[in-house]
């Protein structure tokens, strides 16, 4: 039987050198490292056929003589170990590459590549250090199962709202505007009172994020519902009413199944970029509509005195409630302002990430 070379092809990284011998089938293998150089002998079926192929590569620098070897039916896998961790100018300690040898392009990397590979494997390394030392949470289902309970029943909600406007908005044209209160408040006021669990959650720890802007939009939004549509009838059959509630379903219909799906590690991309995109418009849109709400309603607390505040009966007179609001409207654009540079925020780095992942 004839000894004939192989094609051999190889790549490196900072501490391992990687062959690929092209013989399927190999037997009676003798691999082995003396002297600093690789002694290759088997039998296969190679580019020349079925014959006996062997091949020496002496190495550019010191490896150790631990060599590892799996053979496949296609190929011979050979895994040699450098004696420091650094990066080799070539394989072979000869000057010129021989004819049989090759770059692996499947496993090649250039030296820069190869650092961003190893600075991954030992952050992975340090996270899994950490992670087992960290003790777990015993209680992590169960707050998974409330989470996701509690954004499911939220979804269903404002879904039902926004259906049953958008069916009404179809039906009735411009006159479903004047009984959207007394058609949907029912169910807004569960959804809005449920919604306190979303300042109470990242207080306790539940959810990590931060408790200011979560509570300047629940109780923002309850402020709307509460005192400015619930206490007053006569604004109740006003169109800034549908446009309130309209607005503020459409946020919601994207943003709760996106926090359902992440307490079951789940992700649908489309809904990622609605839920970290549609409140762009919608959000500021939403609170124009508030303060519109807010404006109206001053003229009729100022003539009801509803909510007014007395003062003794030697002054004779009492503080419009009127006034609160008018305050109300500035506090409302300065959280219109920290709830828009946060939502930026947390939309930048969210996307950051996903790009960082997928390079």
């Amino acid at each position: 039987m004839q000894t004939l070379t192989p094609h051999v092809y190889w790549a490196q990284r900072h501490g391992e050198i990687y062959l690929r011998v092209e013989i399927s089938d190999a037997q009676n293998l003798t691999i082995g490292v003396e002297e600093n150089i690789l002694h290759f002998k088997g039998q296969g079926h190679g580019a020349k056929g079925e014959n006996e192929y062997e091949f020496n590569l002496e190495f550019l620098k010191t490896v150790k003589p631990e060599v590892k070897h799996k053979s496949t039916q296609r190929q011979v896998n050979i895994t040699v170990k450098k004696q420091e961790h650094v990066w080799w100018d070539r394989l072979t300690k000869q000057e010129k590459k021989p004819l049989f040898l090759a770059p692996d392009f499947d496993r090649w990397l250039d030296e820069s590549d190869a650092e961003m590979e190893l600075r991954e494997k030992e952050e992975k390394i340090n996270k899994v250090s950490i992670e087992s030392r960290v003790r777990k949470d015993p209680f992590l289902g169960l707050k998974k199962g409330f989470l996701f309970m509690y954004n499911l029943v939220q979804f269903l909600g404002y879904s039902w709202i926004f259906v049953n406007m958008t069916v009404r908005l179809f039906i009735l044209g411009q006159d479903s505007f004047y009984d959207t209160f007394h058609t949907i408040a029912d169910v807004m006021y569960f959804c809005q009172m449920l919604a306190i669990m979303e300042v109470i959650n990242p207080a306790v720890g539940l959810v990590k994020t931060g408790v200011t802007p979560a509570f300047i939009q629940v109780m923002g939004r309850n402020f709307i519902l509460f005192v400015i549509f619930g206490t007053l009838e006569d604004m109740q059959n006003k169109p800034v009413v549908f446009f309130v509630f309209y607005l503020w379903s459409m946020i919601e219909i994207f943003r709760y199944p996106f926090y359902m799906l992440a307490c079951i590690d789940t992700e649908w991309k489309l809904l990622t970029w609605l839920r970290y995109t549609i409140w762009i418009p919608l959000y500021p849109l939403g609170v124009l509509a508030e303060a519109v709400a807010v404006i109206q309603s001053i003229p009729i607390f100022n003539e009801t005195k509803l909510l007014s505040i007395p003062l003794p009966k030697a002054i004779g007179m009492s503080i419009s409630f009127s006034y609160i609001l008018q305050l109300y409207l500035v506090i409302m654009f300065l959280g219109l302002f920290i709830n828009f540079r946060h939502l930026f925020k947390q939309r930048s780095r969210r996307f950051r990430t996903k790009k960082r992942k997928a390079n």
